[in-house]
């Protein structure tokens, strides 16, 4: 179910109804469950995935949280990060790499037929597998308590608006706002409707047009100049942007019409005034999880500096570019 489908058109406006006219102790089972159909109408055998990757990041979370000894707390983070990172290549990656060995081997005359899974990528999964790694490892860290109830986890893992295109949000964040009983204001009315209307704009009226004429372009360079080619990479970059962040910004407002307040993704990326500027204003969330749980992680303040400095930050990029897509 795309944002800008007829579809959601009709779902949002009705989870939005019931929502505000449920009591506070049914709210969260009932986001749940519009959550879950909403994860469904791509593929309703991934929902699979989901739940296995909620109840083992669930389970793992109450005993790193319960125990005292570090050995167990570090099998449980572990087992974690493998069940979350196997799904995702296997889902993600497994065609793509299999693929490539057969290809090499085939080049230097090996006549091997690599496996290949042949599966539609579900939905998401990039998303809420990053944030259920970062809400297992904050707990791991002593920065979060392990949520005791499976229900609102759930809906961490599976809230409709951000699951597709993120943002990627943090459990200290967003948990405690699907928890409480948020007050809806004129403001929040106000910003949310008008981010809805901003993101439609962005995707359908500005993304979806230059799409026509940068996918005509992209089809057959060739038949073009180099003026008409350099213009096409242009709108190709604020097709993309305007895609992708419209998606978000009707992400964001639809959370706020139900009082959550999810966090920004972009800061005016064409304004970035060097590569630098433009890394902290593009896809932001993305950027802060990759230098909090990857990098900080592998380059710590003792360590940082030298080799270990720049193989973190190749090693940062080099899954930066596997989780955009791999090929």
């Amino acid at each position: 179910m795309l944002f800008n489908s007829l579809e959601f058109l009709i779902f949002f406006p009705i989870v939005l109804i019931i929502y505000h006219q449920l009591s506070f102790r049914f709210r969260g089972i009932f986001l749940l469950l519009t959550s879950y159909y909403f994860y469904m109408s791509w593929n309703p055998a991934y929902i699979v995935l989901i739940l296995a990757s909620t109840l083992i990041d669930y389970y793992s979370a109450l005993k790193i949280g319960h125990s005292d000894k570090k050995q167990i707390k570090k099998f449980y983070l572990i087992l974690s990060i493998i069940v979350n990172l196997g799904l995702l290549f296997t889902f993600k990656y497994f065609d793509f790499f299999s693929g490539s060995i057969q290809i090499t081997a085939n080049g230097l005359g090996f006549d091997w037929e690599t496996p290949m899974l042949n599966v539609l990528l579900p939905v998401g999964i990039s998303f809420y597998t990053f944030q259920t790694m970062s809400y297992t490892i904050d707990v791991y860290k002593g920065r979060f308590k392990p949520e005791k109830n499976i229900i609102y986890f759930a809906l961490y893992v599976s809230y409709f608006p951000q699951l597709v295109a993120g943002p990627i949000e943090r459990a200290k964040k967003l948990l405690p706002q699907l928890k409480r009983e948020n007050q809806i204001t004129i403001e929040d009315v106000y910003f949310g409707l008008n981010k809805i209307a901003w993101g439609f704009f962005k995707k359908v009226v500005v993304a979806d047009n230059l799409a026509v004429y940068v996918d005509s372009v992209y089809g057959e360079p060739g038949l073009y100049s180099g003026v008409t080619l350099f213009m096409a990479s242009f709108f190709f970059f604020v097709q993309l942007y305007c895609d992708f962040s419209g998606y978000v910004d009707i992400a964001i407002g639809c959370a706020r019409l139900m009082g959550v307040k999810l966090s920004e993704n972009f800061n005016r990326p064409f304004l970035a005034t060097s590569i630098t500027d433009f890394w902290r204003r593009w896809h932001i969330t993305l950027s802060n999880w990759l230098r909090d749980y990857v990098y900080a992680l592998m380059c710590s303040k003792k360590k940082k500096g030298g080799w270990i400095n720049y193989s973190s930050l190749l090693i940062t990029f080099i899954l930066c570019g596997l989780w955009h897509g791999a090929a």
